[in-house]
């Protein structure tokens, strides 16, 4: 997107932004670009394509199964698409549901701190909402799990192209609102009422 890549542009049309979120699939040198520019904290999780980030990480915080607060907001972070080619950041739909699980111990204790889950940031969709019918662009039933278990407000994905303007890029289930984040979203979001 050309606009994206004229910082006069970026400092415009951005300068109230307090972060930048990545679900993945950019290339380091663009997203560190895009925070010199704008001067805020990035967070990100890394994308089927983002195996470079082994070795060159884009400066920021990796959210893959952490949880970060900011600014009141709880993110949790999970990279990575449907296993397809063997590829470092491709996982089995088993692989997920671990991590998923995994996850539990630290979103408790956020929660008794009355901290619940604001931004579930992903790379890929979950399973049959914003995916796609081939295997690399399939989405994780683990991701369904996670928004019923933990009830996130909202989740963010990237990963499938919205080239078509008519195609869905919002859509709730359950306590969750999911959103296709392609090709750049602008969300402002306040903590949840009652967090610290």
């Amino acid at each position: 997107m050309p606009q994206m890549e004229n910082a006069a542009n970026l400092r415009r049309r951005y300068n109230d932004v307090d972060c930048i979120v990545s679900c993945g699939d950019m290339p380091p040198v663009y997203l560190e670009f895009m925070v010199s520019v704008l001067n805020v904290p990035l967070y990100y999780v890394r994308g089927n394509h983002d195996e470079i980030y082994d070795e060159k990480p884009p400066g920021g915080d990796d959210l893959h199964k952490r949880i970060i607060n900011f600014h009141g907001l709880t993110m949790v972070g999970l990279e990575g698409s449907m296993q397809y080619n063997n590829g470092t950041v491709q996982y089995t739909e088993s692989q997920m549901h671990r991590m998923v699980m995994g996850m539990g111990p630290q979103i408790l204790l956020q929660r008794t701190m009355g901290r619940p889950i604001d931004l579930l940031i992903a790379h890929s969709p979950p399973r049959g909402i914003h995916d796609a019918d081939d295997l690399p662009h399939t989405g994780f039933k683990a991701l369904l799990r996670f928004m019923e278990w933990y009830k996130p407000r909202y989740m963010l994905h990237g990963h499938v192209h919205t080239y078509d303007r008519r195609k869905q890029t919002r859509t709730q289930y359950q306590d969750t609102c999911i959103i296709n984040v392609n090709p750049i979203t602008v969300l402002e979001i306040e903590p949840a009422s009652g967090t610290s």
